[in-house]
């Protein structure tokens, strides 16, 4: 539960611990969504080869995979996708859709 502490003039609201690391994992899961709609893209593109698009539905099963902490899902993702960001035959726009991925689940953290 939120309080509300006045401070002079300024109102400052105080949030408890398990506040703060509920936020914090419903930041985490909107952020996972966000990077899976980006990797579904990938996957939906035609002009991805085929091998790139089954390594990017192997990540995003890994993100999917609840069994796993959600901070640990999303480096094996990023190890995963920076791997095969390095691809010579990867077509620009599934590169560039890859970073952007990778570069939402980089900020996901441990609750």
């Amino acid at each position: 539960m939120e309080a509300i502490v006045l401070f002079g003039d300024a109102i400052y609201t105080v949030s408890t611990a398990a506040e703060k690391r509920e936020k914090r994992r419903i930041e985490n899961e909107e952020k996972v969504q966000k990077a899976l709609g980006t990797l579904q893209q990938v996957v939906e593109s035609n002009i991805t080869p085929r091998n790139i698009r089954k390594i990017v539905k192997d990540a995003i099963n890994m993100l999917n995979d609840t069994k796993i902490s959600i901070g640990v899902r999303a480096a094996n993702s990023i190890s995963i996708l920076e791997e095969v960001s390095q691809d010579p035959n990867m077509p620009s726009f599934s590169r560039v859709t890859i970073w952007s991925a990778v570069s939402t689940l980089e900020s996901v953290r441990e609750s």
